[in-house]
């Protein structure tokens, strides 16, 4: 019986041995997996004679529909691929021919040698430069008996260049070149040093009258040494012996502007606005001394006013005594006039009102 009990013991050790003993891993020969025995799952690290595989995401993805890839980077390519949709080339393009049938661009061309028309049956007439557009071509060709350069549009120099002829040059953007001697003007537009005597009219719009010494620009009846007027309005400069005006002689607003935007407005009653309402445009920077009210500022004082200032809706004044007086808001504030020892420095208003209520603040030390 004993005997029997080891066996059994033997047995079933035996059994939990088996049973823990880790799974072997299995082996595999070369060429011992065939591609059947795949399907799913991912396969890292894969590499064969023609591929290897150091991607960490997905950049290869093959359908019926073909072979789908983001980013392709290639050196050469020896077949003849046809793009049968939009190619975009952010890089150049190097190329020993270049057939198209149709070529669209607005880039610069540029070229390391001189643009060449040769001549076919016609000659060389009408070779040249061709704008296509709306109405008809605009022409930059050449033309023959006589021969010339031929332009349907205007020529348009720059300020600083001239029209020369055997490099000399004949015309710039203010005066004719000094070779030129001879002329059949009627009409000129600017005369150096001209000089004039008495009244003088530019086409009844500027009208200088000689006795009163006076120019009007849009008024033959200026009211200053110099008038501008338009519509009703009328701005002068005039200069007197005891002071120099510049204004509106009429009740419009005068209006000092920097891009096209009015900083200081003075309106036709006095009143002066910096900035327009409503914007952040205005700034006033004042360096030196500012007197409100008073004629003189003392040396160590900014600004002196000669009553009370309003800050954010808020009174700040001066007072020998609790206002009895009024109409006074929460927070307004009175100054002592006459502090005392013991005495306090103001009264600020906690109840509005007329007078509204007052509490003094700030205790003299005695």
């Amino acid at each position: 019986m004993d005997n029997l009990r080891q066996g059994l013991e033997q047995i079933v050790s035996a059994i939990e041995e088996v049973a823990n003993r880790p799974t072997p891993l299995p082996t595999f020969n070369n060429n011992d997996i065939s591609g059947d025995k795949i399907h799913g799952g991912t396969i890292t690290k894969f590499s064969s004679v023609g591929i290897k595989d150091d991607a960490t995401r997905l950049v290869l993805l093959v359908k019926d529909n073909g072979v789908h890839v983001d980013n392709l980077r290639v050196s050469v390519i020896n077949s003849n691929p046809v793009v049968n949709g939009n190619l975009d080339v952010q890089g150049e393009i190097t190329a020993h021919k270049l057939h198209v049938n149709e070529i669209t661009a607005d880039v610069r061309n540029e070229r390391s040698t001189p643009l060449e028309f040769l001549p076919d049956e016609n000659g060389l007439n009408g070779k040249g430069l061709l704008w296509k557009s709306e109405g008809p071509t605009k022409q930059f060709t050449y033309r023959e008996n006589p021969n010339r350069i031929w332009s349907s549009e205007s020529i348009d120099l720059d300020r600083e260049r001239s029209y020369n002829i055997g490099n000399v040059p004949v015309l710039m953007a203010g005066e004719l070149g000094n070779s030129i001697k001879y002329s059949n003007l009627v009409k000129v537009g600017t005369l150096q040093n001209l000089r004039t005597s008495g009244d003088l009219i530019i086409d009844e719009f500027i009208h200088y009258n000689g006795e009163s010494q006076r120019l009007g620009i849009g008024t033959e009846a200026p009211n200053a040494n110099i008038s501008v007027t338009s519509f009703e309005s009328e701005f002068i400069i005039d200069v007197e012996q005891s002071a120099s005006r510049i204004g509106t002689w009429t009740t419009d607003d005068l209006q000092i502007v920097t891009d096209n935007t009015p900083r200081i407005t003075v309106a036709a009653n006095g009143t002066v606005r910096i900035g327009q309402q409503g914007s952040d445009s205005g700034r006033l920077n004042v360096f030196g001394k500012v007197g409100i009210g008073v004629n003189n500022v003392p040396q160590d004082v900014s600004l002196s006013v000669s009553e009370g200032i309003q800050v954010q809706g808020r009174k700040i004044f001066s007072a020998d005594k609790i206002p009895t007086e009024g109409n006074y808001r929460l927070g307004d504030i009175a100054y002592n006039t006459n502090p005392q020892p013991t005495g306090y420095v103001g009264w600020v208003c906690i109840r509005e009102g007329a007078p509204g209520e007052w509490r003094p603040f700030g205790q003299i030390a005695s």
